[in-house]
């Protein structure tokens, strides 16, 4: 009865955003529209294996459904099954560091901020070692390695956020070294976790600091302990984990190296030099008991298609995230729904309407794909299950398009690109943006390393040539205010990032959004037309993964 009578909501509700609207143009009111339900307490945060979550794939499907789309999930289907591990660490029956036998408690959220990906009910590391290893980047192609064959099984990795040369000042050796103020995949926690597993570790422990995450610390403990993880279907398949990943809160860990003798500002200093040598924390050991909750559930992507006329075998892929955070803490004013309006029902409403704009015109040569992804809060996980088991073969996928964060203050004179010199569909955005009478700006944030954080990623991974929009790369140049107005915006914005106050607002102007959703509605008419296939530039580190699948085109 709860299903039939979501879905009979989710009809009413698209039949008053889809219907009637102009066929050729991206409606900026009915992107309002869309976002004003998915962002609604109703849907309480859309959050994966959650009702939220069962709400928001019934209004999806319904939307596409009524679009006059086909299923374009797996075996005939709108969605693919991506299962999921959900863990939430209780209260830490111990969590501290013992330094030449004097304890010193650690605080969940206040000193330190934890979480897992591990299938077990408790976590416990007993006076386990700490060593600093610097930015934990191990980069051969750069000449640059901050282990030194320094053993950590069964050790705590401490490290810095971002890449070596983030803080370098000129003249300095590192300087460019690792792109400047542009984060690699090097500088992203997502990577350092990985290459601590790799290596052994117990745990892994970030140091955290708002310029080199490109984020306060309410934004890293937002997610409450609270993790997930992709099930594989062979665990010998998996890759391995930590037992507990997180951060350690900036003064808390000054304060820390300090209690062991050792002075961090020097270290971050040491850290930068190609010659650093990890530094273990003398007479200092970790320990932690912590409770873990899991559950097991199967999450769904969302997938819709208009089958090629011509060439129904190769794709043109469009997508954005449609899960958030769920119920957290309740805030100030008693809010405990973190709606994610902006992030990314916005984007979602705007592959709806990418969806509905395609299907009014003639139908396309190649087949085009609308994707709306789960878990990209939890690491990316909807789209990395898609990349590792893809319903449409990824070397016959010609591009991937992503939406994830849009402006909400109005028209802008330009368009930023995120992860500037990594393919040729950048020359597509500069032509389409051209059309608009729009500049190209590249992100002015690079340091947030967003090309890296976006499900696009995934699919680059895998050699697909991708194009990402996100806001979160710079303030916009608003044709009414300038780019003081963008800064002030973006500002007020991140105060809301992943926040109770991302939230849908009936005086957003959406007119900007709607101009960067029909940018991608121009690129994506142009190949889903075409014989083309953008490539990788030569020097891009996706470019010859790529390479290896040209003879399947």
């Amino acid at each position: 009865m709860m299903k039939t009578r979501l879905v009979c909501l989710a009809t009413l509700i698209g039949t008053v955003v889809f219907s009637g609207a102009s066929a050729d143009a991206v409606d900026a009111k009915r992107m309002s529209d869309a976002v004003r339900v998915l962002a609604s307490d109703e849907f309480e945060g859309r959050a994966p294996g959650t009702p939220g979550e069962t709400k928001t794939v019934n209004y999806l499907v319904e939307a596409f459904r009524s679009l006059g789309l086909e299923p374009g999930g797996t075996q005939g289907s709108w969605t693919q099954e991506v299962p999921l591990l959900r863990t939430q660490v209780g209260t830490p029956r111990a969590l501290q560091v013992t330094i030449d036998g004097k304890a010193q408690s650690l605080s969940q959220a206040k000193t330190i901020y934890l979480n897992t990906v591990q299938d077990s009910q408790k976590i416990t590391i007993d006076r386990a070692p700490l060593v600093f290893v610097g930015y934990g980047v191990t980069a051969p192609e750069r000449q640059w390695d901050d282990f030194k064959g320094v053993d950590l099984h069964g050790k705590v990795l401490v490290c810095l956020v971002n890449d070596p040369d983030f803080s370098a000042q000129p003249g300095e050796a590192v300087a460019g070294k690792f792109g400047s103020r542009r984060m690699t995949y090097y500088g992203r926690w997502s990577y350092k976790y990985e290459e601590a597993a790799r290596r052994g570790a117990v745990a892994a422990l970030i140091i955290h600091d708002t310029e080199g995450a490109g984020y306060g610390w309410p934004t890293v403990i937002a997610g409450g302990g609270e993790n997930y993880a992709l099930m594989y279907p062979d665990a010998s398949k998996a890759p391995p984990t930590v037992k507990l990943q997180g951060w350690l809160e900036g003064a808390a860990a000054t304060e820390l190296f300090r209690s062991a003798g050792l002075d961090l500002g020097e270290l971050r200093w040491k850290a930068r030099s190609a010659d650093f040598k990890p530094v273990e924390l003398k007479g200092a050991t970790f320990t932690a008991d912590v409770p873990v909750t899991t559950t097991k559930s199967i999450s769904h992507n969302v997938l819709a298609k208009i089958t090629g006329s011509e060439h129904s075998d190769e794709v043109v892929m469009m997508s954005a995230h449609w899960d958030a955070y769920g119920l957290g803490a309740p805030d100030a004013r008693g809010r405990k729904v973190r709606p994610g309006a902006n992030d990314d029902a916005l984007g979602v409403a705007g592959v709806l309407e990418l969806a509905r704009v395609f299907k009014a015109a003639p139908r396309p040569k190649r087949t085009m794909v609308f994707a709306a992804w789960t878990a990209e809060e939890r690491g990316l996980i909807g789209s990395q299950a898609y990349a590792l088991n893809p319903v449409y073969p990824l070397p016959k996928t010609v591009t991937n398009l992503t939406l994830d964060v849009l402006q909400t203050a109005g028209l802008s004179r330009d368009v930023l690109l995120v992860g500037a010199g990594q393919s040729e569909l950048e020359d597509d955005l500069a032509r389409a943006a051209a059309k608009q009478d729009r500049t190209i700006t590249p992100e002015t944030l690079p340091e947030r390393g967003l090309f890296y954080r976006a499900d696009h990623f995934s699919l680059a991974r895998q050699g697909v040539p991708v194009l990402l929009l996100m806001a979160l790369s710079g303030a916009p140049d608003l044709r009414e205010g300038g780019r003081a107005a963008g800064e002030k915006w973006l500002t007020d914005y991140m105060r809301c990032y992943h926040q109770t106050c991302d939230a849908w607002d009936a005086s957003w102007d959406l007119r900007g959004a709607a101009q960067d959703v029909e940018l991608f509605h121009t690129i994506a008419a142009d190949l889903a037309n075409s014989r083309r296939w953008p490539q990788w530039r030569s020097d891009s580190e996706f470019h010859a993964i790529r390479e290896r699948s040209r003879s399947q085109r």
